[in-house]
């Protein structure tokens, strides 16, 4: 029922879309004709690339996937930005039509005095025959100019989402930029300044994401020798089957005090059972609703993750987010930061104590102004935060789903580095 639902969603989603681009795009640029004719078949087949992209994942072999996954997320990002150039053109157009509208003077009326002394009025001489008068230059007829009008308002609006899917494009297939944060936490032991959790989420290894992408991701984890490395979710979009060789890169990760993962929702689109004992293979520590110590020395705190707040309505026995049950028994006087795909699940840790929570799920937005409507389900879109005596920080996330392109949101990576001390903003 949950998949029926969303592909409802999507062809409605796509039926709005693609009928506002051919209503502006086609209709308004085109005369009656075989022209139109095309160009509305044109935009039904595009209408139907993103669909059957986004349905008929895993039920066709990668090989016939991978090329409409391409298409059909690439022509779904140059065709939202599309939309949205083509809607701040509307002031134009309605300006227009309200010229056009625009009334002509009201004629005057002369008034006659009427009544029985009134004389009669002289009839008026007989006009001489006037001279024909040249023809008066005919007007352009106004059809021309609405249609020259659409199609300078469409090739505008073409052109300037062109460039932004494109520079979109180019963005999120280059190197993830580094952050560094700076986190205090004030229970946090002295000998443990500077000890650095290097974080990144939301890779969606897929169709259209992976290979040398992916291994550059790796190699910049590496090059922050990293004390901790927390994967934040999200890691696959896809079965072990077809992204092994994508994954493999995971192997290659240095870290001085072992690699840990948490779910996201996405891995729980796949074959989730398989995932958990495939990234143990790869050195990856899977974190299920329990903790681990860090120790430098005797000195130490306590990381925790749990599982996706999604899982619970996975199927899978024993799934679902239990932070009493990672945090169950622990030392209280140690700081604790926890693992947890989606910021939103930084209520809970808000209310069990945590110092620090570390999550991704937003990827920063990915495509602007999403950012906003991130903020519809989540506490915040991407950085550092307090929520509470909580700090939470939301990494942007290293790939990128659907739309192969990211506007306002570059790939990252995260360098947490812990200092002891009172929470501040660490962008001041």
């Amino acid at each position: 029922m949950v998949l029926i639902g969303f592909a409802v969603v999507v062809l409605v989603a796509m039926l709005l879309l693609h009928g506002y681009l051919w209503w502006r795009l086609v209709r308004a640029t085109t005369l009656p004709g075989r022209v139109r004719r095309g160009l509305t078949l044109l935009v039904v087949v595009l209408a139907l690339l993103p669909t059957l992209a986004v349905t008929l994942r895993g039920s066709i072999p990668l090989a016939a996937y991978t090329p409409l996954a391409w298409a059909g997320f690439s022509w779904l990002g140059l065709a939202f930005y599309t939309f949205l150039a083509l809607l701040v053109t509307e002031p134009v157009r309605l300006a227009a039509r309200l010229r056009r509208r625009d009334p002509a003077p009201a004629r005057q009326e002369v008034l006659v005095p009427s009544g029985p002394d009134t004389p009669a009025p002289a009839p008026a001489p007989a006009a001489a025959p006037a001279p024909a008068a040249a023809p008066a230059p005919a007007e352009p007829p106004e059809l021309p100019r609405r249609l020259f009008l659409a199609r300078t308002l469409a090739a505008g609006a073409g052109a300037v989402a062109l460039g932004t899917a494109g520079t979109g494009a180019v963005l999120a297939n280059s190197a993830p930029v580094v952050r560094r944060v700076p986190v205090r936490i004030p229970r946090l032991d002295p000998a443990l300044a500077g000890l650095r959790i290097v974080t990144f989420s939301d890779g969606h290894l897929s169709a259209t994401y992976g290979g040398r992408r992916f291994e550059r991701v790796v190699e910049t984890v590496n090059a922050q020798r990293p004390d901790v490395v927390a994967i934040v979710g999200d890691l696959v979009d896809g079965e072990v089957d077809e992204l092994r060789e994508d994954v493999a890169p995971l192997a290659d990760l240095v870290s001085e005090q072992g690699v840990y993962f948490v779910t996201g929702n996405h891995e729980y689109f796949a074959d989730t059972t398989a995932w958990l004992r495939h990234l143990p293979t790869l050195g990856v520590d899977v974190l299920r609703n329990e903790r681990v110590e860090v120790r430098r020395g005797a000195a130490a705190f306590d990381l925790a993750g749990i599982d996706d707040r999604t899982a619970v309505m996975s199927g899978l026995p024993g799934h679902g987010a239990d932070l009493d049950a990672a945090l169950d028994g622990r030392d209280d006087t140690r700081p604790v930061v926890l693992l947890a795909h989606q910021p939103v699940q930084v209520a809970q840790a808000r209310a069990a104590g945590v110092d620090l929570q570390l999550s991704g799920h937003t990827h920063g937005g990915q495509l602007w102004p999403f950012d906003y409507a991130v903020l519809l389900d989540q506490p915040a879109v991407e950085g550092w935060s307090m929520q509470g005596d909580t700090q939470l920080y939301i990494t942007a996330g290293a790939g990128y789903w659907g739309p192969p392109m990211r506007v306002g949101a570059r790939p990252e990576v995260t360098v947490i580095e812990l200092q002891p001390g009172q929470p501040v903003d660490p962008g001041r």
